[in-house]
């Protein structure tokens, strides 16, 4: 089952990648082999990540917790990760120690 998520996921992050680059007015700029992710449950707050974290799988059960939630065409122009902010700096701080 896996296999088959594996393609749209990377599919939609492309997609996001030629939104967001559509969507950088206000914006600082993203810069190249990273992402920007909305994090939070009521307040967003913008995080710049590295895409090597997409291939990993503890960012992948993100990604599709993000795609159940609000799919992939989200107000902020960018995708929004539904966790609290802390466990979202936990993930990636494990992310940042492999």
């Amino acid at each position: 089952m896996m296999r088959t998520r594996l393609p749209s996921i990377f599919s939609n992050a492309r997609q996001i990648l030629k939104l967001q680059s559509h969507h950088t007015k206000n914006q600082k700029e993203v810069p190249k082999g990273h992402i920007a992710v909305y994090v939070g449950e009521s307040v967003m707050t913008r995080y710049v990540v590295p895409l090597t974290y997409l291939s990993h799988p503890t960012f992948q059960d993100l990604l599709r917790h993000a795609e159940e939630e609000f799919g992939y065409n989200h107000r902020m122009g960018g995708l929004t990760i539904p966790c609290n902010e802390e466990a979202f700096i936990n993930i990636t701080r494990q992310l940042n120690s492999h």
